[in-house]
């Protein structure tokens, strides 16, 4: 598979944000995702490019949710990942790519929490299966696009993802086994963003 560069990737983000503040609102998320993968990487065995790639691209769909004005959509957040899929489909990337968008969202969405919560998706199974996807999803839980950007530790995120219930909680609990707790600190200060 032939993964694209990092400037090909900069320049699809360019593409599909609607505004510049989009752009380094998103893009900047995504570089900050893939600084905190790095900082996991190590003792796990994994395609490092592949992994690069969807954590570049894996909030892609977030820009078809921002309007000419810049407002997001905050009601259908939730299908900004089954919108980067199919934005990476017809831009002609493989499933294996696609994937990184539509399932990376919290810690995993289920058929089951689709229809019982009645989620603006299709019916189906949004689950991270290789270690490159569940790397990428886990490291996207430590920085936020909020309103200003901030970094989470993993002691935040654990009770952020507790609301969803003790299935959720205990996905959390074995990506930190699997994966280890990112040292978030650094990369706050090197950016500038408060850690909660």
């Amino acid at each position: 598979m032939t993964l694209p560069s990092v400037d090909d990737i900069r320049a699809l983000h360019q593409k599909y944000a609607p505004t510049r503040q989009a752009f380094d609102l998103v893009h900047t998320h995504c570089e900050i995702v893939w600084n905190i993968a790095e900082t996991l990487i190590a003792d796990t065995p994994v395609d490092v490019d592949l992994v690069r790639t969807g954590c570049l691209l894996h909030d892609i769909g977030v820009y078809r949710l921002v309007d000419a004005h810049g407002h997001l959509d905050h009601a259908n957040y939730i299908r900004h990942g089954v919108l980067g899929h199919e934005i990476l489909r017809q831009e002609g990337f493989p499933e294996a790519i696609r994937r990184f968008a539509s399932c990376h969202t919290g810690v995993g969405l289920t058929k089951h929490d689709v229809v019982t919560q009645g989620l603006p998706l299709p019916a189906c199974d949004y689950l991270a299966e290789t270690v490159e996807e569940r790397l990428v999803m886990y490291a996207d839980k430590f920085h936020t696009k909020s309103t200003p950007p901030k970094f989470l530790s993993a002691a935040t995120y654990a009770r952020y993802v507790a609301r969803f219930g003790n299935e959720k909680t205990e996905v959390f609990s074995a990506l930190r086994a699997e994966f280890g707790d990112p040292d978030v600190t650094a990369l706050a200060a090197r950016h500038g963003q408060a850690l909660t």
